[in-house]
């Protein structure tokens, strides 16, 4: 049965943060991800995460400016220190919150020749970081729609990056609202990414709200996932469409069997089921 993680950037926003986490809790969620810890002390996450009796299952790294249009920094020049220091951080607050996951954000480089070597390097360089404190590196494709210019702008292009980054700590963060906008046939994507794929995130398409509605079929992709042998946490990366208990609708028929375990990543098919294809079959 698949186990959802509540994000708390988008979901119960009703709440100030630190008090998503009970709010999420209480509407059966028994983990959290969102983008951004770092307005609030690691202790005080920490606190909230642990009264509420929920999992960490995933948190960005830094990323630069955000408000100034900034969408990492992994990719643009000039940025070692920063991108070393914001790792230093991030493993601080993954240690409080327990959390084995982190996204590392690429950024918007435009046309810098050099952004491909530099993301690789600097990715290797957050991969043996974050593999000293037992944590799994994440690479998310992100659609160009929503975030024009973002230099990983497909799962065929994080796959590939994936590939020549070639490192035992780095994996995909599979969101299918990106993936179908981006490579679409989500079917055959998520079988042939599947032994890449640690994290996935939902949210409609194309409007980013509830899982029940817009084009996407979303009870079969969990049937499928659940089939395929997926353990790991699926992230409600969604903007409600009001306020957030009331679109939790979806939720129910899965609500009593959250059970706060995932393990990342696709294990072994159910009996009976076919095996994911391997990556580029």
């Amino acid at each position: 049965m698949p186990q959802f993680a509540a994000n708390l950037t988008l979901m119960f926003t009703e709440h100030p943060f630190l008090d998503r986490f009970a709010a999420a809790a209480e509407a059966g969620f028994r983990a959290v991800e969102y983008l951004f810890p770092y307005e609030h002390s690691a202790e005080d996450v920490a606190a909230a995460l642990n009264a509420a009796g929920l999992t960490q299952a995933l948190f960005n790294a830094p990323a630069g400016d955000w408000a100034a249009g900034e969408r990492g920094i992994a990719s643009l020049p000039g940025r070692d220190e920063e991108f070393s220091a914001g790792l230093t951080n991030a493993m601080d607050y993954a240690g409080a919150l327990a959390c084995r996951q982190l996204h590392v954000m690429a950024g918007i480089p435009g046309t810098d020749a050099h952004a491909r070597s530099r993301y690789i390097t600097r990715l290797r360089e957050a991969a043996e970081v974050a593999g000293e404190a037992g944590v799994r590196v994440l690479v998310e494709p992100i659609n160009p729609v929503d975030m024009p210019g973002y230099f990983v702008d497909s799962v065929r292009a994080g796959v590939e990056l994936i590939e020549e980054i070639d490192h035992p700590n780095i994996r995909l963060q599979l969101d299918l609202y990106h993936a179908q906008i981006t490579d679409g046939d989500l079917t055959r994507l998520i079988r042939r990414v599947a032994p890449l794929t640690a994290h996935i995130q939902i949210a409609s398409v194309p409007h980013r709200n509830e899982p029940d509605s817009g084009e996407l079929n979303h009870p079969y992709l969990f049937d499928l996932l659940d089939a395929s042998g997926y353990t790991g946490w699926i992230g409600c990366e969604y903007r409600p469409a009001a306020a957030t208990p009331e679109g939790l609708g979806w939720f129910a028929p899965y609500r009593a069997a959250q059970t706060g375990t995932a393990q990342p990543g696709f294990t072994q098919p159910r009996a009976g089921q076919s095996a994911p294809e391997q990556a580029g079959a």
